[in-house]
C-alpha cells in the first residue's frame, strides 16, 4: 500500500544546522514552498530565535508551529505541517559570528542528536540535516566526529556507510570521505572498495535503478598506468571490481578520474550517459566534478545506515549568513530526495508514522 497523502505524509526530522551560518535561512526558505510542505510532514530541531531571524531576514512569514523541547508536545505538534522545536533557546543567530564558535557548535550538536533520536524511535521516516561546522564541533567538545557521516555510524551502529551525492546530472559515491589526502592510499583495500561498490548498487536500487552499471576510478593518475604510476589501481581496485563482479554487479575500471565523470553525466544534448554511479576513491575526487556541476542542486546522502538521511553539499557559508540572499536549492533538493525515498519505502510496506490526531493530544 502506497503512502496515504491525508494522513500518512512520510515525518521528516530536520536539523537546523549551525544556528550562525545559512543553516536557518536555507531551511525556512526551503520549507516555505506549500506544494513541499503537503506532500510531508516536518520537525525541525533548532532554536527558535535564529529560525525566526532567518526568516525575517528573508522576508518570510510565519509558517511554522513551534514549541520547547518536551517530548510530549513534539508528539501533540506532528498534526502540524513544519513543527520547529526550541532545542537550544539561548543559541547565537544567523550571522552573530564569522567563524566557528563552541556555542553554535554545542547548539548544532543538540539538533542532530535530537533529530537522529526522532528517527531512531520510529517517530520519523527520515532525516534531513542542515550544514554543520566540524571546527565548531570540535570547539564544543565533539571533536571525535569529522562530521555527520561518522556521527550517524555510531548512533545507528552502522559498521559500513559511505557518502554519495546525487545530483540531475551526475551520482558519485566516494570510497574514503574524511580522510587527509596522504593517508588515502593506505585506507582503501579490496574489501573496503568492493563494499562501496555493493552499496552504490543498494542506493541506485533505492533511487529506481533496476540495473546500475557502475564506473569505479582509479587512485593514480591514468589509473595507474599499468603499475608505472602506482600499484593500488591493480592491486586493490581491480581485485574489489571482479569480486563485484562475481556478485552479479555490473562494475567496471578502474578507469582514469579525468574521464570518467564525462561518461556518466546527463545533460541535454549530450549522448545517453554510459554509467549510472561513479565510484570515487577520495572526497576531493568526487566533490569537484559535483559541486562544479550541480553546487545548487547536489544532494549528500549517507549509504548503509538503515535509515534514510539526505543533507544539501555545501557548508556553513559564515560570510552569507545573516544577509537573506542564500540559495536554499540544494536544501530544498535534499528534502525532496528524502520525501522520494521515504514514499518508496512507505510502497514497500514500510509504515509511515501514524499523524498525531486532536485525540492524542496530552489531557485528552
Amino acid at each position: 500500500m502506497g503512502v496515504d497523502r491525508a494522513n500518512q505524509r512520510p515525518v521528516l526530522a530536520i536539523s537546523m544546522g549551525d544556528p550562525s551560518g545559512i543553516g536557518p535561512e536555507v531551511t525556512v526558505r526551503a520549507l516555505a514552498d506549500r506544494a513541499l510542505r503537503s506532500r510531508a510532514r516536518c520537525v525541525v530541531f533548532g532554536s527558535i530565535k535564529p529560525w525566526q531571524a532567518a526568516a525575517e531576514a528573508c522576508g518570510i512569514e510565519p509558517y511554522w508551529w513551534q514549541c520547547a523541547d518536551q517530548e510530549a508536545l513534539v508528539e501533540a505538534a506532528h498534526v502540524q505541517d513544519v513543527v520547529v522545536v526550541d532545542v537550544a533557546p539561548d543559541a547565537p543567530g544567523p550571522g552573530s559570528a564569522r567563524e566557528a564558535t563552541k556555542a553554535a557548535g554545542s547548539a548544532s550538536f543538540q539538533y542532530v542528536e535530537r533529530a537522529i533520536e526522532h528517527v531512531r524511535t520510529g517517530k520519523a521516516n527520515a532525516l534531513v540535516t542542515a550544514p554543520i561546522n566540524k571546527a565548531a564541533w570540535a570547539l564544543a567538545g565533539h571533536g571525535r566526529y569529522a562530521g555527520h557521516t561518522e556521527l550517524l555510524a555510531s548512533r545507528f551502529r552502522s559498521k559500513r556507510t559511505r557518502m554519495a551525492f546525487v545530483a540531475p546530472q551526475l551520482r558519485v559515491m566516494l570510497a574514503t570521505a574524511h580522510v587527509p589526502l596522504m593517508h588515502v592510499s593506505e585506507s582503501l583495500t579490496i574489501g573496503r572498495v568492493f563494499e562501496t561498490i555493493e552499496l552504490g548498487a543498494e542506493l541506485c536500487a533505492q533511487l529506481g535503478i533496476a540495473s546500475p552499471r557502475i564506473a569505479v576510478c582509479g587512485l593514480n593518475p591514468h589509473a595507474g598506468e599499468g603499475g608505472m604510476l602506482g600499484e593500488e589501481d591493480g592491486r586493490v581496485i581491480q581485485p574489489a571490481i571482479r569480486l563485484a563482479q562475481e556478485q552479479g554487479v555490473d562494475a567496471k575500471g578502474p578507469f582514469p578520474a579525468d574521464t570518467v565523470f564525462n561518461a556518466a553525466l546527463e545533460a541535454p544534448g549530450r549522448p545517453a550517459p554510459q554509467f549510472d554511479l561513479v565510484i570515487a576513491m577520495y572526497h576531493d575526487q568526487g566533490l569537484i566534478p559535483v559541486k562544479l556541476l550541480a553546487f545548487d542542486s547536489a544532494v549528500n546522502v549517507t549509504v548503509g545506515l538503515g535509515a534514510i538521511r539526505t543533507s544539501p553539499d555545501h557548508g556553513t557559508a559564515f560570510d552569507l549568513a545573516g544577509r537573506g540572499v542564500a540559495n536554499a536549492g540544494s536544501m530544498l533538493a535534499a528534502i525532496e530526495l528524502a520525501i522520494r525515498l521515504a514514499s518508496a519505502r512507505a510502497d514497500e510496506g514500510v509504515s509511515c508514522p501514524r499523524a498525531t490526531t486532536s485525540a492524542d493530544r496530552p489531557g485528552k
